[in-house]
């Protein structure tokens, strides 16, 4: 690889999910020559209900200052929030059906969050298999057994809106076709405005570039798309 090229991405999952997520792009990654790290976000020492946006970009931002440069960092739905927020300590961004920093997220609908969402505790296959829509069984039982309860804190924090200012580092942004949490138009509109480059796959639902059939090329395309980027410059 070219001496500029990435050697390593740090992946950041959205709310309710973990590093596991990432299964797939991480096998991608690492047979294209990327070494990636899918962070697994922890609850501050008070709680869940205690825990900030400010919390989990500390984590991200941490696992960023260890990682040898040039790199990248990866993250999707909230993650790619919090992938934003620490983007000047990256060499490039991918957002992944990204939650969107203000005036974007006024386009999504508006929810009410509890202090804890019990998305583990009301975790259930059949609901699992609906949000999976383009995922095989196996899959699908592999993450209805691994959502976990989500801070309402840091829900509410990031639904009202962050100010932050487009990134200066090569940006590239991924929208489902059918996306209904973070419908594609947004991410289009977040690009646009950003000067990123624009991905739209055919993908059913919020998280299925990370865990549909199709997953594997998405990651494919991204891999192809930090190389280019970051060799170029």
């Amino acid at each position: 690889m070219a001496t500029n090229a990435i050697r390593r991405a740090v992946l950041v999952h959205g709310a309710g999910g973990g590093g596991w997520e990432w299964n797939v792009w991480r096998r991608v990654f690492a047979a294209l020559g990327i070494e990636a790290q899918a962070l697994d976000l922890q609850p501050a020492e008070d709680g869940l209900e205690a825990t900030g946006l400010a919390d989990y970009a500390a984590q991200v931002s941490t696992a960023l200052e260890a990682s040898p440069r040039p790199c990248a960092v990866v993250g999707a739905s909230l993650g790619g929030l919090l992938a934003m927020v620490c983007a000047d300590a990256a060499d490039a961004l991918v957002l992944v059906n990204p939650l969107p920093p203000a005036p974007w997220v006024e386009d999504l609908p508006s929810r009410e969050w509890p202090d804890v969402v019990p998305w583990q505790r009301d975790a259930r296959l059949d609901s699992t298999r609906r949000a999976l829509p383009d995922s095989d069984e196996a899959t699908a039982l592999f993450a209805f057994r691994r959502w976990r309860d989500e801070s309402g804190l840091v829900l509410r924090q990031a639904h009202a809106g962050l100010l932050l200012d487009a990134p200066a580092c090569p940006t590239l942004c991924i929208a489902s076709s059918q996306d209904e949490d973070v419908p594609p138009e947004v991410t289009a509109e977040l690009a646009r405005a950003w000067d990123a480059d624009l991905l739209r796959v055919a993908s059913p639902g919020h998280v299925a570039p990370l865990l549909g059939r199709g997953a594997a090329a998405v990651a494919t395309q991204a891999a192809a798309w930090l190389t280019a980027r970051l060799s170029a410059r």
